[in-house]
Order: structure tokens, then sequence, then C-alpha cells
């Protein structure tokens, strides 16, 4: 039971009052696993994630935290687009938008990317980039300050009204879907009673076979 407490409080619970000190200032690559209480995937996965966040516990490096999504975290998975549980981002020192973890969820894949992760590549963090990534930075570093940001600004509203425009969408085809849901079920409602008459009054194929012979 102590050392199931232990574990559990291994994991720190991120919320937007402690994201910026504890993600964005730290200077430490974080690995967050963004899930609701009631998801079974989650439940399932818990306590091999439970175990990982213990043993980065004191890791001045890495970072290993939850996000709950139904609770003090909710904000935080709206800002990051997440739709599904759980859904697990990395990010590099330095990178606040995150990128999607796409590997296994049993302990030994899940130590495997922790273990090497390390600070993004950024103007700040040079001696990290490859050859190809720093021709790439290059280009953006070059940009005036202000066109830089307003070229951010522009792609974010791009994305955002994207995302905006896809759950519009979903929310049309629910509701496309539940209006012919409904109808089905009306229709099996209303046309059950004359269907079943109609094959009572029906003779089976054998019956009708033995009718017919003995005409």
């Amino acid at each position: 039971m102590l050392f199931l407490l232990s574990t559990a409080a291994a994991t720190l619970e991120l919320t937007p009052d402690n994201w910026q000190a504890e993600v964005v200032d730290s200077g430490k690559s974080a690995f967050i696993k963004f899930f609701a209480p009631w998801c079974g995937h989650c439940k399932k996965m818990k306590p091999d994630w439970d175990a990982l966040a213990e043993e980065y516990e004191s890791s001045d490096k890495i970072l290993i935290a939850d996000c709950d999504c139904t609770a003090g975290g909710k904000d935080l998975c709206e800002k990051f687009g997440v739709r599904g549980f759980p859904t697990i981002k990395s990010f590099g020192a330095g990178d606040e938008d995150g990128e999607d973890y796409k590997g296994g969820r049993d302990l030994a894949s899940l130590k495997k990317f922790a273990s090497e992760l390390g600070p993004g590549c950024t103007v700040d963090n040079l001696e990290v980039c490859t050859a190809e990534q720093k021709e790439k930075l290059d280009k953006y570093v070059a940009m005036d300050a202000d066109a830089r940001s307003s070229k951010i600004t522009a792609l974010s509203t791009s994305l955002k009204d994207a995302e905006s425009a896809h759950e519009k969408l979903l929310e049309s085809l629910q509701a496309q879907y539940k209006a012919s849901q409904e109808a089905l079920e009306k229709l099996k409602e209303e046309t059950a009673p004359e269907l079943k008459l109609l094959k009572a009054a029906s003779p089976s194929a054998k019956k009708a076979t033995a009718q017919k012979d003995e005409v």
C-alpha cells in the first residue's frame, strides 16, 4: 500500500497554474499524458506510466507528468487540441507546442523514449541542432522579428480556424447520424407490427411445397 501511494505521488499533475514553471521555464524536456479518469486505456497504462514518473521524479532533465482533461487540466487539453485519451505528447526544452508520441504504451517503450528526450533545436540550443536543422532554422532567424511574429500569428490562426471547422463538421455529422438513427428506429417501430403479421400469414417454404404437391 505504501509503495502504491508513493508511486501515485510521483506523477505531477499539470494545470494552467503550474504549466509555465514546470514545463516552459524548467529547462526540462517533458513527457506528458493527457487523460480522462474514466478512460479504459488510461487506466490500463497508469501503472507503467506512474512507474516511469517515479523513475524520473528527481531528474533535472526530464519531466514525466499528467494532465487531467476533465479537471484542472481541461484548458491545457483544449489548447493542445487533445481529441482522444490518452494523448501523449513530448516537449523538448524550449518547445511550447510539443509533438504527439506514437510509440508503445508499455513500460519498456516509454522508458526507451524518455531516455532519448533532450532539449529541442532552437536558437538558444544550437549545439543540439543537426546541420539540416540549422540550415532550415537560419531562414527564420534571419527574418525581421515583427515579420516572424506575424507569421507565427497567421499560421496559428489558420490552424485554429481549421480545427474549429473540423469540430463543426464533426458536430454536423453527429447530428445527421442521430437524426438518421432516430428515423430508422421510428420506421422499425411503425413497420414491425405489419411486417410480423405479413410473415405470420405467409406459409413456410416447406408448407407451401407440401400444399403444391397435394394439388
